[in-house]
């Protein structure tokens, strides 16, 4: 894991952890990013939750991501101070979708169909799952 300063990930990050996310949030402090997947349809699904959104069923395994994904939507925030980040939407290989972060690039570089990959800094102490262009940088 990265320590990162979090006067440069746009300000203080806070997460609650519900029962759901706890499993998510230990797995990202020991280094890994898993997410759910569906023992009776297969299906992954990201955000955690305690049934499958696909079928219904409770059957829930956590299994490694790839860490592959491509940014779905992309927007700039910025912040005093030249301290802008970007927030994105990414379509894991896996299929879910979620929001993060694309770091260790220009703002203005990050865009739409880029590839990217997952990894995990730390931030104050707790664990978050960011993304970095992955070579090739576009699909």
């Amino acid at each position: 894991m990265t320590e990162v300063d979090a006067s440069k990930m746009g300000g203080r990050q806070s997460a609650s952890v519900s029962a759901c996310d706890k499993r998510y949030f230990d797995a990202l402090a020991d280094g890994r990013f898993e997410i759910p997947q569906c023992r009776d349809c297969g299906q992954f699904h990201f955000f955690p939750r305690v049934c499958c959104p696909h079928c219904g069923s409770q059957a829930i395994d956590w299994v490694t991501a790839s860490g592959r994904a491509v940014v779905y939507s992309v927007t700039i925030v910025r912040a005093r101070e030249g301290a802008d980040y970007t927030v994105v939407l990414v379509t894991l290989e896996e299929g879910p979708r979620l929001m993060s972060r694309v770091v260790d690039i220009p703002v203005d570089e990050v865009h739409i169909g880029m590839t990217v990959r997952a990894r995990i800094d730390t931030v104050e102490e707790s664990p978050l799952l960011v993304f970095v262009a992955a070579p090739g940088g576009q699909e």
